[in-house]
């Protein structure tokens, strides 16, 4: 059995650039034959929009639609979105995460309450209403994927307060996993990829070093691409995947499995 999305309607969020992990997601997708709709952070300038949208073109989305996850009104409007035009929703792709700059240098006890408080909300929050609002759109079998990295498990210099978010959003995917397998046999899995240079990375201190150390000491002695994890995230999407929720799955050269 080959792997193939026709027919599939899948929403991806996340995508900011042609560096995005998103945009690597939302290409393997679309190859394996999946409807898109795609989201973009609206701006006041419509900068983001602009871009994003002319990036994705070539994908052909059938919904194109403005998500910021700090405002309900606009997450509804996204799943009445999805309703109207599609009746049903078979994958969900949430690649979001932000913490300030100020955040992801030097000590994790400077964290203010208001920096905490955001890159929890955005990172490891938004996943929940997300599910909720698309609870009853989700088809028999639908997947959910978000993605999230080894600092949730190991303190990774200057991961800081994003290294907490993720650990919060991988205990989010094992009872999301537990809420929406029952009914439907909705899966919910994560894809901790290795670092890659993104816009988001790049606010991370020491990212490049980071990027190195990969390369040296893991097992297939390079990091990974926005391919590979679009590769695993279609797979997780597919029918392939059909026994596999509420995991993490590693897509980072082996470099997980190291002692040091």
């Amino acid at each position: 059995m080959l792997l193939d999305l026709k027919g599939k309607k899948i929403l991806v969020t996340g995508i900011a650039n042609n560096r995005s992990i998103a945009w690597g997601i939302a290409q393997q997708l679309h190859a394996a034959g999946a409807e898109l709709g795609i989201t973009y952070l609206p701006d006041a300038k419509g900068r983001f929009e602009s871009k994003v949208k002319e990036l994705t073109s070539p994908l052909n989305p059938s919904l194109f639609l403005p998500l910021d996850v700090q405002d309900s009104r606009q997450i509804e409007e996204v799943f009445n979105s999805v309703e109207k035009e599609w009746g049903q929703l078979d994958g969900l792709v949430h690649c979001l995460a932000f913490a300030g700059k100020e955040e992801l240098v030097g000590d994790y006890s400077a964290t203010t309450p208001e920096g905490f408080a955001r890159a929890l909300e955005i990172s490891a929050y938004s996943l929940a209403p997300l599910c909720k609002h698309g609870k009853n759109l989700f088809s028999q079998g639908a997947g959910v994927v978000t993605l999230t990295y080894l600092g949730a498990e190991r303190a990774i210099p200057n991961y800081n307060v994003m290294g907490v978010a993720k650990a919060a959003l991988e205990a989010s995917v094992r009872y999301l996993s537990a809420e929406l397998g029952p009914e439907k046999e909705v899966r919910v899995n994560a894809i901790s990829a290795g670092p890659i240079r993104t816009l988001a990375s790049s606010a991370i201190g020491g990212i490049l070093e980071m990027i190195h150390n990969v390369e040296e000491k893991a097992p297939l002695r390079r990091t990974v691409t926005q391919t590979e994890v679009g590769n695993t995230a279609a797979f997780l999407l597919s029918d392939l995947s059909s026994g596999i929720s509420g995991q993490t799955i590693y897509v980072d050269s082996g470099y997980c499995i190291n002692g040091m």
